[in-house]
């Protein structure tokens, strides 16, 4: 049982000196960041606000020393009794000193007590307490005591050399205390310690010495721990700064030694010769030579500090890139040219055959000059590959960069060096990259500019397409005139409508309208499955699709005019025959038709072919994603007062259209024998389905007097007709465009007849017969002649 020595029973009103009673009721400051130890000195900073009060008490009473005590959690208030620890250290005050609003307390710890009871609960806290001195606390077994404290000096050697801080706290405990006292030692070995408030409290709670050592000791293991990692990383830092201050130390000194000798030169030279070197056997035009001869002497005067040394060794840099007068050798072998192009694409024969005969030109004048094809269809047709194909054909490099959505003009014609940071522009990348001054310069997305803060893209196009003026290219950032009259630009669009007319002036138009099912066919069976297969790990054998699944996914899940789709749905099928490869080896994939709705769900239903039904017909569109059928339906409200409504987001145009194939149609029903009395006297509602699709232009005109036509004959148009043409107000059928497109489509849907304006005869002469197979077409100038093809029966 441990042995407690009860305080005197006086009041404690004398000042206490060493040696003298302990008071029984003291006053109580609390402190929630360590516990203190008996034996100890230290600084303590408290606020003046709460804790003056306590020791003007003491001051009163004429006691200098007080209570010290834990609370629990952090103070941010005056402290309530239940807050607090029971076990605290009597400290003596020796200074107390206020600045502003804190108070500076050096305290030291005399004493363990335990609060027996509060005499006062509120600042200035006051309890009753009873003391337990270390000569009443004697051991019961002062071998395991030694033994213990040995280690514990033992553990502290271990920590002085780790830490320089530990030597010190270890000589003022030897300058004031006795290390051959054990309890002393615990308590200053777990004040030296980082370990946290609740673990010290412990400490301090435990009176028995043995375990209290047991406890010391395996703190001061922790914090050995600690402080060798902390070592190692100190180290390992300091290790290596000084390895990098002795690199740098050597290296100037073999530097100074270099250039002691002649070996080495100094920044500016060695830049200097670089960039010289870069330029030999270049043909420099006298204005880039004599410009870049005044910025090597600029480099050469300039220090390497400098922020304009920088600027021009950057500009020397991109300038000494560049080929001067470096041409490649152009291939001109027809053949072999037709060879590169099939390998690349299957089908667009009559698109080959433009370019094929753009080379035999070149051929003939030996080089193929400086021009610009712009390739226009819908995506996925294959116009990017194109260029490709055609600089493998050719034997030039190559290059691609897309200014859809680009705002700058800068990054046409690059910043001009006064700006931070400043770049040249994608033709001086073009030409660094490519290495030769006649490269096949791709220029995606073209009719996708934008005119922004940063200027007209378009119009910094204009120089550079101009075969006129871009012999002497100026970039804003080398400021020397580029000759790019032998590079062969090529651009791709979808559409005309948003490419400014100057600039789809200085460009020869290739137009490709998309594939037909059997060039798809070819194309997936050449290039698309064997990329996928490669791609996927898998091997022919073990991807079955038959020719009449690989069709029945282009006719019915892959109906755009490119590939792209296609191309993503072969790849789903991949996939999932990888996944079914592995889970049942045993079991290869077949794709049957099954199987694909199975895997792919059931197919897209497209618009299709009107009902057969009166007051419907269907037309052929052009848009930017390729030929289209055009369904349009007409109905007769008779609850409305008579009128003539259009629906389906229709544009200004086909609102006039539409407006004009009825008008004409009330104008010449006498004419066509139809009576239009019962008509007159309802509402009129025309629609073009999709209605969430923007639609517009004048080539819907016949079909929309069709429809009007079928209703008041009360008769459907004849089946799997579809046409086109613009209607005037006389009933003339002008010419429209996309026929290509628009035939494409037809054939896609199953159309059989087609009704084209005369005129577009010559439109339809060139095409391959692949897209006209299977297609009945009518040529008409007139609309009585749409209504006889359209109603045999009727007229």
């Amino acid at each position: 049982m441990t042995e407690v020595i009860e305080p005197s029973a006086g009041d404690g009103q004398a000042l206490m000196v060493a040696g003298d009673a302990l008071p029984g009721t003291i006053f109580l400051l609390a402190q929630d960041a360590r516990p203190f130890f008996p034996g100890q000195a230290f600084p303590v900073v408290m606020s003046a606000e709460l804790w003056l009060p306590t020791f003007k008490a003491l001051k009163d009473r004429g006691q200098d020393v007080v209570g010290v005590v834990m609370a629990r959690g952090e103070l941010k208030e005056a402290p309530t009794a239940e807050r607090l620890h029971r076990m605290g250290t009597l400290c003596r005050i020796h200074k107390l000193q206020r600045h502003d609003d804190v108070l500076h307390v050096l305290l030291e710890g005399l004493e363990r007590f335990e609060i027996r009871s509060w005499t006062r609960e509120s600042l200035p806290l006051a309890a009753r307490v009873r003391y337990f001195p270390e000569r009443a606390l004697p051991p019961s077994d002062p071998d395991a005591v030694k033994a213990y404290a040995v280690a514990v000096i033992n553990t502290l050697k271990e920590l002085v050399p780790l830490n320089p801080l530990y030597g010190e706290e270890l000589k003022l405990f030897l300058a004031r205390s006795n290390p051959n006292a054990p309890a002393q030692l615990a308590d200053f070995a777990a004040s030296l310690t980082s370990a946290d408030s609740a673990e010290l409290q412990r400490i301090l709670e435990t009176l028995p010495l043995l375990p209290r050592l047991e406890k010391v000791l395996e703190l001061l293991r922790h914090e050995v721990a600690i402080a060798r990692a902390q070592k190692e990383i100190r180290d390992h830092v300091d290790g290596t700064v000084a390895d990098h201050q002795r690199k740098a130390f050597l290296r100037e000194q073999l530097k100074y030694i270099q250039k002691e000798l002649g070996l080495s030169k100094d920044d500016r030279q060695a830049d200097a010769e670089r960039f010289r070197k870069r330029l030999e056997g270049r043909t420099l035009p006298p204005v880039v030579s004599k410009r870049l001869e005044e910025e090597f002497e600029k480099l050469a005067v300039l220090e390497p500090q400098a922020p304009e040394y920088g600027v021009t060794r950057s500009y020397l840099d991109w300038a000494s890139q560049v080929p001067w007068g470096h041409f490649g050798q152009d291939q001109l072998d027809l053949a072999q040219a037709a060879k590169v192009l099939d390998a690349h694409h299957s089908g667009l024969q009559d698109v080959k055959d433009r370019i094929l005969e753009h080379l035999a030109v070149a051929a003939l004048k030996g080089e193929v000059g400086g021009s610009t094809l712009l390739l226009l269809g819908p995506p996925g047709v294959g116009k990017t590959s194109l260029g490709e194909a055609l600089a493998e054909a050719t034997g030039r490099p190559f290059f691609r960069f897309s200014v859809g959505g680009l705002r700058d003009e800068a990054e046409i014609k690059g910043h001009r060096r006064t700006y931070l940071g400043a770049q040249p522009g994608k033709l001086v990348r073009a030409l660094v990259d490519s290495q030769k001054m006649n490269p096949v310069i791709l220029i995606d997305e073209i009719d996708k500019l934008h005119q922004g803060p940063g200027g007209d893209p378009g119009a910094a196009l204009l120089e550079l397409l101009d075969p006129g003026q871009n012999h002497a290219f100026l970039d804003h950032y080398l400021d020397c005139p580029l000759d790019l009259s032998r590079a062969l630009f090529l651009c791709t669009a979808n559409q005309l409508d948003t490419i400014p007319a100057p600039l789809l002036d200085r460009m020869e138009r290739i137009t490709l309208s998309g594939y037909l099912a059997e060039e798809k066919v070819a194309i997936a069976e050449r290039h698309l499955v064997p990329r996928h297969l490669k791609k996927a790990g898998l091997k022919k054998t073990q991807f079955k699709l038959p020719r009449a699944s690989l069709r029945l996914l282009i006719e019915r899940y892959a109906r755009e005019a490119g590939v792209r789709q296609l191309d993503q749905t072969l790849g789903a099928l991949v996939r999932k025959s990888a996944r079914q490869l592995l889970e049942h080896p045993e079991q290869p994939a077949r794709w049957d038709r099954d199987a694909i709705e199975l895997a792919l769900g059931p197919a897209p239903e497209p618009l299709g072919l009107p009902e057969d039904r009166p007051g419907q017909a269907q037309g052929l569109a052009w848009t930017a994603l390729g030929g289209a059928t055009l369904p349009i339906e007409v109905a007769a409200v008779t609850d409305a007062q008579p009128g003539f409504v259009l629906t389906g987001q229709l544009g200004s145009v086909m609102q006039e259209s539409a407006t004009l194939a009825w008008q004409h149609l009330r104008d010449q029903a006498e004419a066509l024998g139809v009576d239009l009395a019962p008509l007159l006297k309802k509402k009129i509602h025309l629609h073009v389905p999709a209605g969430a699709t923007p639609k517009d232009g004048p080539s819907a005109g016949i079909t929309m007097a069709t429809a009007l036509l079928s209703l008041a004959l009360g008769q459907a148009p004849r089946k799997r007709l579809a046409m086109t043409g613009e209607l005037t107000l006389g009933g003339a059928v002008y010419p429209v465009g996309g026929i290509r497109e628009k035939l494409v489509a037809a054939q896609r849907e199953g159309v059989k007849t087609v009704i084209l304006p005369a005129a577009n005869a010559r439109d339809v002469k060139p095409l391959p017969a692949a897209v006209t197979r299977g297609l009945t077409i009518h040529y008409v100038s007139r609309f009585e002649e749409v209504a006889k093809l359209a109603f045999p029966s009727r007229f």
